[in-house]
């Protein structure tokens, strides 16, 4: 298969891309957004995989240099100091869309371990983001109005607060922003269900 492949470079670069837009779609549709609903990632990590497919596909087909390979990680990376702060598990899903389209667009590998490696990074994702593999804390993204000045210099009652609010037991909150002209904050709360 791979002979026949490597005679016809669009059949290949059509078995690539179709690799690439499977594995993109189980990763970004069929787990993250399934379990953490966040619409914008999950349209940012699809565009953004196809994206670096058709770029690095292009690159990888002329010659390119190592050096010019890190001038754009370090492109890449500016993005993440012009965008606003986003979770753990964003970046991490987001990243996996990104490594899928460099596995999947990169020549010199075969059709197969291409293939295999995608599979290897889904199962990967599957498993260590089941919601049974860490089911005692939740998480979740929340925008408080009337923020309550005390609270926030005393950890302790911020998150007494959030317990009252919320009804669950708070473990750990992570402040995101705020905005003192609206008295509002977004915060990420981990917590456990009575």
């Amino acid at each position: 298969m791979q002979s026949i492949l490597a005679q016809y470079p669009l059949l290949e670069l059509l078995a690539r891309f179709t690799i690439d837009i499977a594995a993109m779609l189980l990763l970004i549709f069929g787990m993250y957004y399934r379990r953490h609903r966040d619409k914008e990632l999950v349209t940012a990590a699809a565009l953004f995989n196809m994206f670096v497919f058709a770029v690095l596909t292009v690159l990888s087909s002329v010659q390119f240099s190592v050096a010019a390979g890190f001038g754009l990680f370090a492109i890449l990376a500016l993005f993440t100091l012009r965008s606003e702060q986003i979770s753990k598990i964003e970046i991490t899903y987001f990243f996996g869309s990104v490594a899928l389209a460099v596995i999947c667009s990169v020549h010199g590998t075969t059709i197969q371990f291409v293939g295999m490696t995608a599979a290897l990074m889904l199962l990967g994702a599957w498993v260590f983001d089941h919601p049974r593999m860490l089911r005692s804390v939740d998480g979740i993204r929340i925008t408080l109005d009337k923020i309550d000045g005390h609270a926030l210099h005393d950890p302790d009652t911020m998150r007494a607060d959030l317990v009252k609010r919320l009804g669950v037991d708070v473990m750990f909150y992570q402040i995101l922003s705020f905005d003192y002209v609206n008295d509002t904050a977004r915060i990420n709360v981990f917590y456990r269900k009575h």
